[in-house]
């Protein structure tokens, strides 16, 4: 995603907490800094996106966050998957200090952000947006302003509750064609055609089928997912039964130790309770 806007000739700041992991993107010029703050200081628009909402925390409120080195007219994008809450706090704290605050979260996996085609759900002041809105569309094609802050989120977890429905029927329906003796890449040519075609079975099955179960997307990130989904159901006094049946099949591959597989790794689980090898 970063390499896009490098790409479209645009000069970065940036910071991880491992150097090596960005030294890609400084050998294509890109500015190192040593801290969240420093990336604050030198930049207009902050791009954030990390892995649990405890990382978020860190970046924007701990020692060194992004909210200890900022200065007034500058605008955050926290792009990081995380609770609605905690993205209408973020928007709050800037405000008072005079600068913008959107959540963005993203949909379309390794492939999407590859491709610079990523579904983007954005929540915050729409004038906000509308700035940020070219680089948006550097990363993404389907970009969507859902509203106020903590907007974005909420639709996150929308597309995060239908990707865990239908991983599961993905999963079983290859366990089940299997275990008829199908030909599976020849079953997948036939049905994703169909009604039951879908982002997850046109680019993760095909992996499945192939026993390639490295992530695009951690299992252990989609299990944070479902878990903030759940408790702010529970706060709407909401009961969704298909994603709590999901997140437990999913917490048992955990256990099972796949918690850095992709979510492909689901059809594991399925494997392991129907005792195939």
């Amino acid at each position: 995603m970063a390499g896009h806007l490098i790409a479209q000739g645009y000069q970065l700041f940036v910071y991880n907490r491992t150097k090596s992991k960005a030294q890609p993107l400084i050998d294509k010029g890109a500015k190192w800094d040593h801290t969240p703050a420093e990336v604050a200081k030198h930049t207009n628009v902050i791009f954030t996106i990390v892995g649990f909402p405890q990382d978020v925390e860190q970046v924007y409120f701990g020692q060194d966050g992004i909210l200890t080195g900022i200065t007034p007219n500058r605008l955050l994008v926290d792009m990081t998957t995380t609770a609605p809450s905690l993205a209408s706090r973020i928007y709050e704290a800037a405000k008072k200090q005079k600068v913008g605050a959107i959540d963005a979260p993203v949909s379309g996996g390794d492939v999407g952000a590859r491709n610079g085609t990523l579904s983007i759900m954005v929540g915050g002041d729409k004038s906000d947006v509308d700035t940020v809105m070219p680089l948006l569309e550097i990363m993404g094609k389907n970009i969507v302003y859902q509203g106020k802050a903590g907007s974005g989120q909420h639709s996150k977890m929308c597309n995060q509750i239908t990707i865990a429905g239908t991983m599961i029927g993905v999963c079983e329906s290859l366990l089940y064609g299997q275990k008829a003796g199908l030909d599976l890449e020849l079953l997948l040519q036939a049905i994703s055609g169909g009604a039951a075609g879908c982002w997850s079975l046109s680019n993760l099955a095909p992996r499945i089928v192939k026993r390639n179960f490295e992530p695009g997307f951690y299992v252990e990130h989609f299990v944070k997912d479902m878990e903030i989904a759940l408790a702010e159901a529970r706060g709407m006094n909401l009961a969704l039964p298909g994603l709590a049946l999901v997140h437990q099949i999913y917490k048992a591959l955990q256990a099972q130790g796949h918690s850095r597989k992709g979510t492909q790794a689901l059809s594991l689980a399925l494997e392991h309770i129907n005792n195939i090898a």
